[in-house]
């Protein structure tokens, strides 16, 4: 009997075949076979390893889950999905534009990685895609959906100072109120992304007598780990202060190291931290308190679209907005103005002038 036999790695991956629940197969994240007594089998655990990290985890899971939603309803409609045919795809990204069951049509955007992820799992079996734009159905299926459609992303409101004041006087709960008026303030002054903010911690915050800085490891637009700081100053007053609205939360809920933003319960117990999907509810909960306007109309991003707003609004120069956002495109920049302007205007020709 062989004592080192071949293994297959990552050999956590699963099977490569097709069955509910599985997402990308092993082999498209793995090299050849090699045996444990290889002398590139060491190598080859290394390359396994850079080569999932291409893309990063949150892309894995969405391509999954992707390919599990194509995987049931083809199933659900005796159609093959491995190898499937292009009339099945045209069909599929059709349903989930117009649903016929009542559920919310999918965005053309979300469209385009379902796409993708058949592409990707049909690429990592050795088959011939059938989601790519050269199959005249699903081309024009795709083109068909997004003239209908349209393709602009739907923007969360910006939160503004005079907004973020409004809900800072409607917060409850001394320990809970700590939390909430630090996250509002700090998330608008740094212009943080929801899940920047959820992972911010102590070791993160540098101190210097302007106020601090906060060092970023990686975030949506930064894949390859470079990082960049942020600078949020001491406020000109005490009430709007992030600075001192992050000391006083730190105090209260004795944080003295890692996550910053944690759960409040009930009887304002402090739990474990929170994650961005739970900074979007809170933004929400504090609109609706605050009575500022629908709390669907808002999320965790409306912060970062505040800064760069009442940024604009004040003066400061795309390049100094930024540096501080982290934005890559001068496009979103002025796509925030842009709304707030379109929000005066239609504020204005209320007036009957």
């Amino acid at each position: 009997m062989d004592p080192h036999p071949p293994e297959i790695l990552p050999p956590e991956t699963g099977p490569a075949s097709a069955s509910p629940g599985v997402g990308l197969p092993a082999s498209a994240l793995t090299l050849r076979p090699f045996r444990a007594d290889d002398p590139l089998y060491e190598t080859a655990r290394s390359a396994t390893e850079f080569i999932k990290a291409a893309k990063a985890d949150a892309t894995h899971r969405a391509y999954a889950s992707d390919w599990r939603d194509f995987e049931a309803w083809c199933r659900g409609h005796g159609l093959s999905f491995l190898p499937a045919q292009p009339e099945t795809v045209a069909l599929y990204i059709s349903a989930l534009a117009k649903p016929s069951n009542g559920d919310q049509p999918r965005k053309p955007s979300t469209l385009t990685r379902r796409l993708t992820a058949i592409a990707a799992r049909h690429k990592a079996e050795g088959l011939d895609s059938p989601a790519a734009m050269r199959h005249p159905l699903v081309a024009d299926a795709l083109h068909g959906i997004r003239r209908t459609l349209g393709t602009a992303p739907a923007m969360k409101k910006p939160l503004t100072r005079e907004k973020i004041v409004q809900m800072i006087a409607s917060l409850e709960g001394p320990i809970a109120a700590a939390r909430d008026k630090a996250l509002l303030l700090v998330g608008f002054a740094g212009s943080l992304r929801r899940a920047e903010l959820a992972a911010l911690q102590v070791e993160d915050i540098h101190r210097h007598r302007k106020g601090i800085t906060i060092a970023i490891p990686q975030s949506k637009t930064d894949q390859e780990k470079k990082g960049r700081e942020v600078e949020v100053l001491y406020g000109v007053h005490d009430r709007t202060c992030p600075v001192l609205a992050l000391d006083n939360w730190l105090k209260i809920a004795g944080i003295t190291h890692g996550h910053v933003l944690r759960r409040v319960g009930r009887h304002g117990n402090v739990g474990k931290s929170l994650d961005k999907d739970s900074i979007g509810r809170i933004v929400k909960r504090l609109v609706g308190r605050a009575k500022i306007g629908d709390p669907a109309d808002y999320g965790g991003h409306s912060l970062r679209a505040g800064f760069v707003t009442e940024a604009s609004a004040n003066g400061a120069t795309d390049r100094q907005i930024m540096k501080q956002t982290g934005h890559k495109s001068v496009a979103m920049v002025h796509r925030y103005a842009r709304e707030d302007q379109a929000d005066r205007q239609s504020a204005e020709s209320k007036l009957g002038l």
